[in-house]
Order: C-alpha cells, then sequence, then structure tokens
C-alpha cells in the first residue's frame, strides 16, 4: 500500500488530527508493508511526516519515503528511508512540484490531505486524487 500526504503549506498542527491521521494508517495499513509518501516543502508536510515517523516507531514495516521535483543536490533535514526522484526532466522546472504531485497520486492507494481552501498546489492535487477515484481522508472536512 502507499499512502501520499498534500495538505497546505500554512498548516497548524493539532492534537486531533494527529490522532486522526495514526488512526487512519492504523485502520488502513495496520501492520501489513506500506510506503508513505511525502513532499518537504511546508507545514503539513513536516507534520505528515511527523506522525508518518511516529506510526513506524511501533510498525517497522512502513517505509518513510521523500518524493522530490528535482534532482538531490543536498539531503533533506529530515530522516526518510528513501528518497524517489521521479525523473521529471523533460517537465519545466518551474512544474516539477506539480508533476510530482500527480506523479503521487498515481502511485497512492490513499490520499490523507488538508485542504481548506480552493487554490495552490496541495488543492489540484485533492482535485486530481478525487478524479482518479483515490480513497482520500481530508482532515479540513469535519467528517473525518
Amino acid at each position: 500500500m502507499i499512502v501520499a500526504f498534500f495538505g497546505h503549506a500554512q498548516y497548524h498542527k493539532t492534537n486531533e488530527h494527529e490522532h486522526i491521521i495514526l488512526k487512519i494508517l492504523e485502520q488502513n495499513i495496520g501492520n501489513a508493508s506500506a510506503d508513505l509518501y511525502f513532499g518537504n516543502y511546508g507545514a503539513f508536510d513536516n507534520f505528515a511526516y511527523y506522525c508518518g515517523k511516529k506510526y513506524k516507531a511501533t510498525h517497522p514495516n512502513v517505509s518513510l519515503i521523500f518524493v522530490t521535483p528535482y534532482p538531490i543536490k543536498k539531503k533533506p533535514s529530515q530522516q526518510y528511508d528513501t528518497i524517489i526522484y521521479p525523473e521529471l526532466e523533460n517537465k519545466p522546472a518551474k512544474f516539477a512540484i506539480f508533476y510530482r504531485n500527480r506523479y503521487m497520486v498515481e502511485k497512492a492507494d490513499l490520499v490523507i490531505a488538508y485542504i481548506e481552501r480552493e487554490w495552490g498546489g496541495a488543492y489540484q492535487s485533492y482535485n486530481y486524487a478525487k478524479s482518479k477515484r483515490k480513497a482520500i481522508y481530508n482532515l479540513a472536512e469535519s467528517n473525518v
């Protein structure tokens, strides 16, 4: 199973959201193996990574994976198990994050998001996941 995380760069961590993410992961992964796909460009990405790392501490079959839109020149500050570069050389650099996000959606079985406004890259990725009929949990909606 692959779980991808998308959310706004401006995000304020809550204990409730942490509890919800860990519950979603437990219900959908349990002790099976899974890859958790993260960006590394904003507050929600950092929060998602924190939750993924916490989940991995009790579920060793989980891998934390940074999906980078650019060839790596400098290793990210967070410790990932793997770094994936989805070979976007033939895409314009200014659209690299857009195409990286599409790659993540296409690979994902499940998307966990925090989308509360209808603009920006996270919102575009969320809509793309909806168009691909992916299982999606949006933490900004009260029905999670």
